[in-house]
This record gives C-alpha cells, structure tokens and sequence, in this order.
C-alpha cells in the first residue's frame, strides 16, 4: 500500500475513533471480527441498542461458534446521518479491526458512503435498517435483511382504498427512503382508483409538524399516508395529528409501520388507536419461533418496552453472516460469502423470507397491522392481514 493511502487511512482512523462505543470479548487466531455501525447514542439510540439486542439473541440461541471459528462483535457509534463518519468508522474497522463482514447501517445516505469500500476492503456489508432500493445496485457485496420504504409501502395503498377512501396527502420525509415510500404510494393508490392530491416532503430533522397538519387540513383530504424514519419525530408526528384535531375531523392516518414502533406505543396511546400500518414485523407476531426471539432479545436490550424492528434484522443478519463464514470455510472471500446467500431460505421471527438470488434483498410477508390493546391490556401493533412473497418493487425491472 501507498503511504499516502495507508496515511489517509490511519487519519480517518483517528477520527472514527473519536465515535468508537465498544468491543466484545478480546479477539483469538481463530476468532472472526463483525463490525457493526449504528446510533449507539443521541436521538437515535434506541435503533441502535436493537441492533445490539438482535444480534446478542442471535449469539445466545446459536453459540458464538461457526465452523469452529469464534465470532466477535465490534460496535462502533454513528448517533445521526453523517455519511463522512459512516465512511471514517468502516475504513476503521475494515483497516485497523481486521473485520470480515459489515453490519448494521440505520440511515440510506450512511450505507451509501460504505459501499465504495467493499470490493477494495473485500468485505460483504449485511443491511439490518437502512432502506432506499437503490443500496442495492451501488455493490454487489450487498445483502438487505430489514425491508425498502416501496416493499412496505405498496400494500398500504389498496388496504386503504378498500377502506373507501379516495383523496390523499402524503407526507415523508425529504431523503431516499421518504422519495420512495412517496412513490409507491402513490403508484399503489392510483392502480386502486384512488388520488394523491397533494405530496409534502419534510427535512429529515424536521420536528414542528403544525404548519404540515394545517396543508393537511386545507387539501381536505380524506386520509393521509406518511413515512417518517423511527425516532422522536415520528412520535411527535402521530401526536400532532391526533392533537391538531385531524383524527377527531375523521381523516384517516396510514402509514408504513415506522410510525408506531413499539416502543412508542404506551407514550401514544389513543392517538394511535385505530392506525393502520404496514410492516414486515410486530413484536406481538404469533409464532413459536417469536416467541423464543422477543425472550432472548427482551434479555439483552434489558427491558421489553424497548424492543422494536431494528432488532429483528439484526438477528436475521447474523444469520446471514454464519452463513457466509461457514460457505467460505472461515477465509476471507466477500464475493463467495454473498453468492452463497443468494436465494437462501429459512423461518425468521418475523415469518417465512428468502434471500432474491437477483438482488440480494429479502422477500417477506407484508402485514397490515392495527393498533389496538392485546388481553393485557398492552397497545401492540395487532396483525389483521399478510400479504406474503413481497420482494421490493423499488428494484423491478
């Protein structure tokens, strides 16, 4: 390597330091890194300790053991979208950590300034979150467990014409998978005979809705469909639709299931009461298999009320990765470690998926969900209706 190359990297190493979060358990001759990024602190932080209590329920269901070679996780924090940091801490991990495989990853714009680096540093990156289509074309070192904005905002769209309702806003938020989620909304809508009457995009740290909820109203809409990425603002986006007087005035709210994470769901209460999303997981999914994920994670986030989606690919992607490390017999070999996972199948917490041998992108059920209280008296996201074999219509040809 260059030494002006090698510099720049040891320079960039320096900085994401300055963000590192922690390591694991001391690494052995034997031992295969992962390096998993994500909001580990700041607003976001919650995503980020669902990756964590994903992939440590995956380790403790399956052994931190894959053909005889041990596995460590590195962590390192990103607490917002910042692309240049994302760059920094995955040259760090693949330069000075020596890690085999990326994971994690909860903004679009942060995935995207990753990839340039696979092929170099001939390492996969497994996507747990982040959800534009295009991530996918940019490497094909890239695997998606999580889900797109379009493959869960498709089937909304009929779900809500077939509820009689014609004239819609829709409101997302002004990056990829906000632009996405738009779209196949509003292709959805039309193909079901609906309107979209007006299309609003919002900045991403956008947190005063008032002046969105009066567009609302003076559109006179019947319903609106949003997409807004899981965190504070989307709390605060569901409050202020019901405390601006829309839900009173019978405008109906749809949305993909961003908008009611579970971990929102005891501060919302009656303001989402009703609300219909659309989503490839709910922590209340009835199956045995979810039943033993919610108590292995529900151990290592440490609290229950705090599992959320995130968690569910961070699982499925450590499933991913032992894998990999098995196909490739533990060596180094991105290539080889993605092709074997192409079309690969198996149970998930969150129902049957498939890994699309042409895009690398998980093919799901959708499901529609209600907001409602189970018999303990819990608001939970109630399934209602799945709509199975979903691949991401982002990325149709």
């Amino acid at each position: 390597m260059q030494k002006t190359s090698f510099g720049r990297l040891l320079r960039a190493g320096a900085l994401a330091l300055a963000g590192a979060w922690g390591l694991s358990v001391a690494a052995s001759a034997d031992t295969i890194k992962v390096g998993i990024i994500g909001p580990f602190s700041g607003p976001f932080a919650l995503q980020g300790k669902n990756f964590q209590a994903g992939a440590e329920a995956w380790l403790a269901q399956n052994g931190k053991t894959v053909a005889g070679h041990d596995i460590e996780l590195v962590y390192r924090d990103l607490p917002t979208a910042n692309p240049q940091q994302a760059r920094a801490l995955a040259q760090e991990l693949i330069v000075r950590d020596k890690v085999q495989y990326l994971g994690g990853v909860y903004f679009t714009p942060d995935a995207m300034a990753i990839t340039p680096l696979l092929k170099q540093g001939n390492v996969p990156l497994v996507i747990f979150n982040a959800a534009t289509s295009a991530i996918m074309t940019s490497s094909p070192l890239v695997v998606r467990t999580s889900f797109t904005t379009a493959q869960t905002a498709t089937p909304i769209g009929k779900a809500a014409v077939d509820r009689g309702i014609k004239k819609f806003v829709s409101v997302v938020t002004d990056y990829g998978p906000g632009v996405d989620a738009e779209g196949a909304f509003k292709k959805a809508i039309e193909a079901a005979g609906g309107e979209v009457v007006e299309s609003i995009r919002m900045p991403l740290n956008t947190t005063e809705f008032s002046p969105i909820m009066q567009r609302i109203r003076d559109a006179g809409a019947q319903g609106v469909f949003a997409f807004l990425p899981s965190g504070p603002p989307t709390l605060g986006f569901v409050k202020a639709f019901s405390d601006t007087g829309l839900k009173q005035a019978g405008v109906k709210l749809f949305a993909t299931g961003d908008l009611t994470q579970e971990s929102d769901l005891p501060a919302l209460g009656e303001a989402a009461s009703g609300m219909v999303t659309s989503f490839h997981y709910a922590v209340s999914h009835d199956s045995e298999i979810n039943k033993r994920f919610v108590a292995a994670a529900d151990k290592a986030i440490g609290a229950p009320d705090l599992l959320s989606f995130p968690a569910v690919g961070a699982y499925d992607g450590m499933f991913i990765i032992s894998k990999m490390i098995a196909a490739t017999g533990g060596k180094q070999d991105a290539e080889k470690a993605v092709e074997a996972v192409k079309g690969l199948a198996w149970e998930s917490p969150r129902g049957p998926v498939k890994i699309d041998p042409e895009t690398r992108h998980i093919t799901q059920t959708i499901y529609l969900r209600e907001v409602a209280k189970d018999a303990q008296g819990r608001w939970i996201n109630k399934e209602i209706a799945g709509v199975p074999d979903q691949k991401d219509p982002g990325l149709a040809k």
